[in-house]
Parts: C-alpha cells; sequence; structure tokens
C-alpha cells in the first residue's frame, strides 16, 4: 500500500513538473516573440511584399530605383498588446538616393492590426491611402522617416521625422536633426545621405509619451529626444499587432536599407551590435558612373548597338506597338502595356463601357496582376487636340496627390491611341445623380459635403501645390464618387500650370458651355478666377438639380445663375433649391450655397471670391455678406461665353430672354469626359 501511494505521488508530482515546464516554454516562447533584437537579417524570417528583400549579407532592403511601388517588411509573430502598451525599440538605417539632392520618399515603422494591404505608394508611404487616410478604424501607428515634402499632409520639408496615428498628417514632427551633448544643440542630419542613422522609439503606456530621438552611427543615444509629446496609444491599438516597416518609391527613388532592428513590448529595447551589421552599398557617383561607361569594350558596344536596333524593329512591328517620347521622362507616372490595359478590360467591348464624352470613351478593367478595379479613358482617334490634352493630364494630375481628387494610376500610348488608368470609382460621375436617372438620389448632407471636398481639391491646386494649375473644366460631369460618396475632382485634360507669382498667358478658349467665364472672350486668359466662375455654376446645379444652361422649348428656355438671382432679389431664392430635395435641407446650409454660387458667378473677376473663402464659407470659418451681392448687376448675370468652331473665335450670349441661337457652335467636351 504504501509503495503504491508513493508511485502516485510520484507521477502527480512528475505531471505537476511536466505542466509547469510546457508553461514556462510557451511563456518564454512568447516572450522571444514579443522581445527580439536582429543584427542583420539572415535567418529572421520576415514576412516581406513589394519591392522588400534580404540580401546574401543579411541586410533589409526596402527598396530600389523601381518607381511608384510599396514595401512591407514584418516581425514574423504577432505581438500582443494586450497586457501591456509601453513598447521599446530601436533600428539603424540608411538611405541612398539615386542622385545627390534627388531624394525618393522616405519609409516608416509601423504598428498596425494587421499586414498593410491596399497602401499608395508615393507620399503615402506604403501605408494608408487617399481613401483611408484619417480614419480612426485604421488603428495604424507610424514613426515616419520621409524624404520627400507633401503639401497635402503639411510636410515641413524634405528631411522630417513624424508621429503618425491613423493619418499621414503628422502629431508631431521636426526636421531632422540630434541633440549633440558637446555643443549642447541640435546637429542637423541628412535623412538620404547614405550615412546609417539610429532611430530609438519609446513609448510608455503609465504616463502616455511617446519619445523619438535619432543619432549618426556611434553616437550614443541623445538626452533630449527629436520629438516627445502626449499620446494615449491605448486608444489605438488593438490587443493582437503586427510592428515592421513601410515603404514606397514615387518618381523619384531611393534606395532604403535597415541594418538592424531591436524591440521589446516591456523595458528598454537590447542595444545592437555594430560590428555585426551588414555594409550599407554606396551610391555611385557620376565620375564612376562614366569610368565604368568609358570601361566597355567596342565590342560590347556593337552588340548593345545590334540588339537595341533589332528589338526596335521587332517592337515596330508587333500588334502593340507602343511609343515613348522625351516628356515621358520628365512626367514619369507608371506606364501600362497596351496588352494589359486590353487585356483588363477584355478587349475594350461595350460591356465594360462606363461613358463616352467629346475625347473618347471610359472603360472599367481589372489589372490582371493586381485584381485592382481601374477606370481606363481612350481618347478618341478624331481628336484633333487629344495628344495636348493627354500630355497636360499627365502632367498634371500625374504628380497631384489630393484626398478630392481622381488619383491617376497611370497611362499607355500605342500608335496614336492615348491612354489614361484611373482609380476606380464605384458610384460614378454626380451628373447622373443630378440629371440623368430619377432613382439615384443624393441627399443633402451629401451634396453639401461634395461641394465641401471638390473646393478643397481647388484650393489645392490654386495655392498649395508648387504650381498654379488651373482645371478650366470644373462641372458636374468631371466629379465623381468613391464609394463613400466623396466627391472626387477628376479630367485635368484641359488644364493648364504656371508658377505662383506669374502672369498666366494667353491662351485659346476652351472649356463648357454654361461654366465660361465672361472675361474669357475678351482676355482669353485663364485664370484661377475663371475656374472660381465654373464652381459657381457647379455650386447652382448641385443646389437646384438644374443644368446651367437650359435649351429648352420656349417659354420654359432659361440660363439657371439669371434665374436663381432674379429670385434673390424677390427674396424666394429658396425656390429654387432641388424639388427632389422636398424639404429636406438645412435651410442656412442650403441659401449660404445658393449665394454663394452667384457670388463665383459674377460678371467680374475681382468680385468674385477666393477658392479659398468659398472653402471657409463652406465651413462655417467664414460668413458671406449679403452685401457682397448688392453689386451683381442685373443685366449682366446671364454673360455666358460660348466657343465657336475651334475656340479661335467666341461670342457671348448676354440675356435669358434671348439665348444661343443654333449655329455650329462647339464647346469642348460639352457633353463630359
Amino acid at each position: 500500500m504504501a509503495s503504491h501511494i508513493k508511485a502516485s505521488q510520484f507521477v502527480s508530482i512528475f505531471v505537476i513538473i511536466l505542466a509547469l515546464n510546457l508553461n514556462f516554454s510557451s511563456l518564454l516562447g512568447q516572450r522571444q516573440r514579443d522581445n527580439f533584437v536582429y543584427n542583420g537579417f539572415i535567418g529572421s524570417n520576415l514576412q516581406l511584399d513589394g519591392l522588400a528583400e534580404i540580401k546574401p549579407d543579411g541586410l533589409l532592403q526596402l527598396t530600389n530605383l523601381t518607381i511608384q511601388q510599396t514595401a512591407h517588411a514584418y516581425h514574423p509573430f504577432v505581438i500582443n498588446f494586450k497586457n501591456s502598451s509601453s513598447f521599446s525599440t530601436t533600428f539603424m538605417f540608411a538611405i541612398v538616393s539615386e542622385r545627390a539632392n534627388r531624394n525618393g520618399h522616405g519609409f516608416a515603422f509601423t504598428i498596425s492590426p494587421s499586414h498593410i494591404e491596399g497602401g499608395s505608394d508615393a507620399e503615402y508611404l506604403g501605408i494608408l491611402n487617399v481613401t483611408n487616410n484619417g480614419s480612426s478604424s485604421n488603428h495604424i501607428f507610424a514613426v515616419e522617416v520621409d524624404t520627400a515634402r507633401s503639401l497635402e499632409f503639411g510636410d515641413r520639408d524634405n528631411n522630417h521625422v513624424g508621429i503618425d496615428v491613423n493619418s499621414l498628417n503628422s502629431v508631431e514632427t521636426a526636421t531632422a536633426a540630434y541633440f549633440n551633448e558637446k555643443v549642447g544643440r541640435n546637429d542637423s542630419l541628412h535623412l538620404s545621405s547614405g550615412d546609417t542613422i539610429q532611430v530609438w522609439i519609446d513609448y510608455d503606456g503609465v504616463k502616455k509619451r511617446i519619445e523619438v530621438a535619432l543619432a549618426p552611427i556611434g553616437v550614443t543615444r541623445p538626452r533630449i529626444p527629436l520629438l516627445s509629446t502626449q499620446l494615449d496609444l491605448s486608444l489605438v491599438f488593438v490587443d493582437r499587432t503586427y510592428v515592421g516597416f513601410s515603404a514606397s518609391t514615387g518618381l523619384l527613388q531611393s534606395s532604403q536599407y535597415i541594418l538592424g532592428w531591436s524591440f521589446n513590448i516591456d523595458g528598454k529595447a537590447q542595444k545592437l551590435d555594430v560590428t555585426r551589421l551588414p555594409p550599407v552599398p554606396r551610391r555611385k557617383e557620376p565620375k564612376e558612373r562614366h569610368k565604368q561607361t568609358i570601361g566597355l569594350s567596342v565590342g560590347m558596344v556593337m552588340v548593345v548597338l545590334i540588339t537595341l536596333l533589332g528589338g526596335l524593329y521587332i517592337v515596330r512591328r508587333k500588334s502593340y506597338d507602343e511609343i515613348r517620347e522625351d516628356w515621358e521622362k520628365e512626367y514619369g507616372p507608371q506606364r501600362f502595356s497596351y496588352k494589359d490595359l486590353y487585356k483588363a478590360t477584355e478587349g475594350f467591348k461595350d460591356k465594360a463601357l462606363l461613358g463616352s464624352g467629346g475625347f473618347g470613351k471610359v472603360y472599367r478593367g481589372t489589372l490582371l496582376k493586381s485584381k485592382v478595379e481601374v477606370a481606363i479613358k481612350r481618347v478618341s482617334h478624331e481628336s484633333t487636340q487629344g495628344m495636348k490634352e493627354f500630355i497636360a493630364e499627365i502632367a498634371s494630375l500625374g504628380k497631384l496627390r489630393h484626398r478630392n481628387m481622381v488619383p491617376l494610376q497611370g497611362y499607355c500610348r500605342r500608335s496614336g491611341e492615348l491612354l489614361l488608368v484611373y482609380d476606380y470609382m464605384p458610384n460614378g460621375s454626380l451628373d447622373k445623380y443630378l440629371f440623368t436617372n430619377e432613382r439615384l438620389k443624393l441627399s443633402w448632407t451629401q451634396r453639401y459635403k461634395i461641394l465641401q471636398g471638390v473646393a478643397s481639391a481647388l484650393v489645392y491646386l490654386h495655392e498649395e501645390w508648387e504650381q498654379v494649375v488651373l482645371h478650366r473644366d470644373v462641372k458636374a460631369s468631371n466629379v465623381v464618387l468613391d464609394a463613400d460618396f466623396n466627391g472626387r475632382l477628376g479630367d485635368f485634360g484641359l488644364a493648364r500650370l504656371y508658377q505662383h507669382g506669374e502672369i498666366p498667358q494667353t491662351t485659346r478658349v476652351v472649356g463648357t458651355l454654361g461654366y465660361l467665364a465672361p472675361e474669357l472672350t475678351r482676355t482669353g486668359k485663364a485664370t484661377t478666377m475663371t475656374d472660381v466662375f465654373a464652381f459657381g455654376a457647379f455650386m447652382l446645379e448641385v443646389a437646384c438639380g438644374r443644368r446651367p444652361v437650359e435649351q429648352q422649348e420656349l417659354p420654359e428656355k432659361m440660363i439657371l445663375v439669371d434665374w436663381v438671382h432674379d429670385c434673390w432679389r424677390k427674396g424666394s431664392i429658396l425656390e429654387t433649391s432641388d424639388p427632389s430635395l422636398g424639404d429636406d435641407y438645412v435651410m442656412e446650409h442650403m441659401e449660404l450655397v445658393l449665394k454663394l454660387g452667384l457670388l463665383c458667378s459674377h460678371p467680374s473677376p475681382d468680385a468674385r471670391p477666393s477658392m479659398r473663402h468659398v472653402l471657409h464659407c463652406l465651413d462655417g470659418e467664414a460668413f458671406l455678406s449679403e452685401q457682397a451681392l448688392e453689386g451683381f448687376p442685373t443685366d449682366a448675370a446671364s454673360a455666358t461665353t460660348l466657343v465657336i468652331g475651334d475656340g479661335s473665335s467666341s461670342v457671348a450670349a448676354s440675356n435669358a430672354s434671348s439665348p444661343p441661337q443654333s449655329c455650329s457652335v462647339h464647346t469642348a467636351l460639352s457633353s463630359g469626359r
């Protein structure tokens, strides 16, 4: 009996020890997952996508010199923030620009609830995109190391570090520098110099404070951090998260490298062993590249020339013949092959047709490799101005980025065919909701939000980008709606660019009937005020549900601005509101939009407000005085400009009772594109 008890006790003790050992092993394994150090990344099993790759020597290369791509690299295990919201991390990086003083975009350390998908390239750093930037549902924290200035996000310069929460608009940012203990002040750092730089990021979940410090390799962690701010990340983090890096390239590229990385969920991150870190490739200077070119043998040069000539001959004979010119090197958004776009639309079949206009047809397609839905505008062969408009659209929209503009993904050229590839907007153009299908309705709240969005886009074009961009064709058919019914300004085929402070040059009159400012017929000069005039007509059609010029049978024929102005003088301006809305609108907002529409449509450009003032009024940050409309002349309200023939001459129809007669009138893109 005694021996039996002893045996039972022995078995029980053994089971307890085994359970404790397994539990300890489990805890140890989890601890190793939450606390790690990579001195180089050989055998790290990082989860990579996009351009990211681990070199044979253990160097993690996030990006290379491929344009407009993204890259991600994640620690292979989930980090559990349930029991702790504090963390500490440090890493060493180097950014090597393609050429000196020509920075590409930067990268970011990220903490996210899943592997980031759908992040855009260029200024979005592969983290977010135009549709989700700023959304609290992202649950993303990032520290960006940014080497390009993006005005849309309020970047201070092209050499800064920022703390981001669910948005690329940083909550705290500073020009790259480190505190030099010897001199007692900050010394600047050039992020894309190719030199190795170390970053320390520490978050105290008890004090709710985040600190970020930088220093060159070999310098100990600075006593005073570069960034330090109060931040409650418990509102951002979810229980299970991924930590890693996100990066991107734009039209200019840099090679971005991570040499080593340490992370700890509780306590300080382990120090990196500098002696074990892989080396960073040097940028090839122009002299080196020149020497390499001279070093090519004559025989090799002949082989290359013969190969190129043969290849060019073969390519020109193929059915997918494509053309490249010098201007494409400058503007350079992604160039798609005609074959890929042909397959994406199943041969540009009618079932994929989204719409058509004066400059061609727009098709819906799905890119086979990425499975991304796109809208492809195929410029018609008959368009004599097609090439100029095509280049204008690439030159402007290809570089512009704003949440209320349609992003241009790329383009294609083939034997005279011109194709532009955009993000697909599932809810189509605004005009179909206002005019063409009674079953499709937009609430007043949605309409007001669309007006605010398009106004914000025009402020960006006129004032906030590096050049002044004149859209020259603002109208409902050129505003499309994304999945959340946000208004996106598109179709930059008539856009013109000039430097801030310059006077725009005389140009031919182009645009659409009802949206053209009267001064265009006298001066031929498009200005920001001519865009304001078009936006005024756009505001009235959104509020009234009627086109600027309705050519119906008498006595219904009318010009919209005349009618609204007449009702305003009679004190009954709200009677012009869209009947389909009924009484379901905010009276003060409706009255504001109608009066702003009139003021923007003033015949005198000096009397019109700027787009920034218009936006401030729509956002409730400024007020519109009733006196502003007192100077609106009753005999000039309908100075609607028409463009005749090829745009070389014009006439004005100046009263509503005598609308334009049926003559040989051509309004560029009058039916939308």
